[in-house]
């Protein structure tokens, strides 16, 4: 019989987080199917609108619930989210893949350290472009800054280390290799990464309906542009006529 501090129920584990968050974990290992299961957890708890529940917080292979304490215990939350997880059926919740585009104008300025990405990995400017944009990478979560996000798929022939020394301000739109990961800085910011390109969309405006273009379980596929054509988006962002582009599959 488990104890209070924590709960085994079928494949998750339910834990204390201070004093007013929980966790629920589903797994050990970051791979698409935990992450499948964690995301229609969030979405099946959030649709019951549990009392004293402020958020749920998505993370690789766990679901983080942030609650009131003053509104419900630890013990009664629990047991809540049990009997509820126990509903729900991850085989009969498959979603339809949505894949946001992202145009990168890959190089030169854009990306000053596309050329040490290609050095550490034996590979020319195009081949670098190729497999970094020839790939729909599974976004894990969201974190760090508004929109930021935590990328799987990257073809491992082009990993790199992050930088020996964090340069102090990236630029908003800055794509970029951090060992065997890839991602976009969205706002302005200091940062390690290997920065190999950047993309002339606003990926987090607040003035937007939806100020997030994307979220967890979506896909992200990197468009190479050129720099006129970077411009030309980047002009159509501003005057907000630009139309986001999504493939939707399934």
């Amino acid at each position: 019989m488990p104890g209070a501090a924590e709960e085994h129920c079928m494949d998750y584990r339910i834990l204390p987080v201070g004093d007013s968050a929980l966790t629920i974990i589903f797994g050990n290992e970051i791979d698409p199917e935990t992450s499948r299961i964690v995301r229609i957890a969030r979405r099946h708890l959030a649709q019951k609108n549990i009392e004293g529940v402020t958020e749920y917080v998505q993370t690789y292979a766990t679901l983080m619930v942030h609650y009131r304490p003053l509104e419900v215990g630890y013990d009664e939350l629990r047991e809540k989210i049990a009997r509820e997880l126990s509903d729900m059926d991850p085989e009969g919740e498959r979603m339809a893949k949505r894949t946001i585009l992202i145009p990168v104008c890959y190089g030169r300025d854009f990306g000053p350290d596309l050329k040490t990405v290609c050095e550490h990995n034996g590979l020319t400017e195009q081949e670098v472009i190729k497999r970094h944009s020839g790939v729909d990478y599974l976004i894990y979560m969201l974190g760090f800054m508004p929109g930021f996000v935590y990328l799987g798929g990257m073809d491992p022939s082009i990993s790199t280390p992050r930088l020996k020394d964090p340069r102090e301000r990236l630029e908003k739109g800055s794509v970029g290799i951090a060992g065997n990961q890839t991602g976009i800085y969205p706002l302005v910011s200091p940062g390690g990464w290997q920065i190999i390109g950047r993309t002339p969309l606003d990926l987090y405006d607040n003035e937007r309906e939806k100020p997030i273009l994307y979220e967890p379980g979506e896909f992200i596929r990197f468009v190479p542009v050129t720099e006129e054509q970077f411009y030309q988006i980047r002009e159509q962002v501003e005057d907000k006529t630009y139309e986001y582009q999504w493939i939707r599959e399934g």
